[in-house]
């Protein structure tokens, strides 16, 4: 069994940013027990054993930088500590839909290409650098750019993690073709460590499993980092508000009428940099039907919020890869994913998800 963990990177953005220096960290600090959501090790596997073998992006000031210079390349926010010179070069990938307007500007793509002279340049990288998983960074409502991923992962057996809300692993059509090839997806929609949807989750089911009657609830999210500057553009959150509204209605005996449950859309506070500050309120009826209120405000370093998360998806994704196993993994995209193939309650999934691995 390979004990490095090698992976691509596909959007060298902060949420990138945050976990390759999140790795480093833990690196320099071998004493330190890592703070995760699951075990520290899994299948054998910590997280120090994770190593990026190569990087896509579209950004002109990152592609053909080395990996330590790309990470800290504005907009990147993240900057917690310096990491080695990298080996790996930032290469080219496909811009598609994966640039929304309100990036322009900020962003600056690199001069497009032939999609076929790129994507056999993509495969011959990906196939030299001998890894095995990619994780799909791109920014929220990049639908056709992920596509495009998913089918090179198909191609090169790669394992998918698929940490934005377009639907992968969710969907019918794509689990088969994942299934068939034999290759491993986790997704769709990364969940927070401590996350706004985790949370407004938990104190849902809380509800229901108190038998009180939840009669309406919002979630409002603001940020100041790229991924809420892109979404301003209300058509690329589509996905995004399907996925997190259908998380929290999933842990509802009854589901809440559309009008009765508000998720998103977020906005953008510039000077809020990489905090994320998500603001929730539920409303219900209790015994003789008086009325309850509970508003809750959650404060977190977004990027933070994520390196555990994607940490324990990688490992995982190599435990199925060890074990040739296929498809949608069912009880890791249920825990540590929004949109999965299958919502269970958080604790059900949990255990599904420590069963696989154990």
């Amino acid at each position: 069994m390979e004990k490095k963990i090698k992976i691509g990177i596909i959007g060298v953005g902060n949420c990138a940013s945050g976990f390759i220096q999140g790795i480093e960290y833990y690196k320099q600090h071998p004493e330190r027990e890592v703070v995760g959501i699951m075990h520290q090790d899994i299948g054998g596997y910590d997280v120090r054993d994770i190593e990026v073998a190569c990087a896509f992006d579209v950004d002109k000031n990152k592609v053909g930088k080395t990996l330590d210079e790309a990470i800290y390349i504005k907009p990147n926010m993240v900057d917690w500590l310096r990491v080695p010179k990298s080996n790996v070069v930032v290469k080219q990938g496909p811009l598609y839909d994966g640039l929304g307007k309100y990036l322009e500007g900020i962003v600056e793509p690199v001069g497009e290409r032939p999609i076929e002279e790129l994507k056999k340049e993509i495969v011959a990288e990906i196939k030299k650098t001998g890894a095995g998983i990619l994780i799909n960074y791109l920014p929220v409502g990049s639908q056709k750019a992920t596509e495009f991923w998913a089918e090179i992962a198909l191609e090169t057996k790669w394992a998918f993690i698929n940490a934005i809300p377009v639907f992968i692993a969710s969907t019918k059509e794509w689990a088969e073709r994942f299934e068939k090839a034999n290759v491993p997806v986790i997704g769709d929609d990364m969940k927070g460590m401590v996350g706004a949807t985790i949370v407004h989750r938990v104190l849902a089911k809380l509800t229901a499993d108190r038998g009180s009657e939840l009669t309406n609830t919002y979630q409002l999210n603001v940020g100041g980092n790229t991924d809420f500057k892109n979404m301003l553009e209300r058509e690329r959150l589509e996905s995004k508000k399907i996925s997190k509204t259908e998380s929290v209605q999933s842990q509802l005996k009854k589901p809440l009428a559309p009008e009765n449950i508000h998720i998103g859309p977020s906005d953008y506070v510039q000077f809020l940099g990489n905090t994320k500050i998500a603001f929730m309120r539920l409303r219900g009826k209790m015994w003789a039907d008086i009325p309850y209120d509970l508003e809750v405000k959650l404060e977190v370093d977004d990027k933070a919020n994520a390196g555990g998360v994607i940490a324990d998806a990688v490992r995982i994704a190599k435990v199925a890869l060890d074990r040739k196993i296929g498809g949608a993994l069912i009880g890791p995209s249920a825990y540590l994913m929004k949109h999965p193939p299958v919502q269970m309650a958080d604790n059900v999934a949990k255990m599904d998800l420590e069963k696989f691995f154990e």
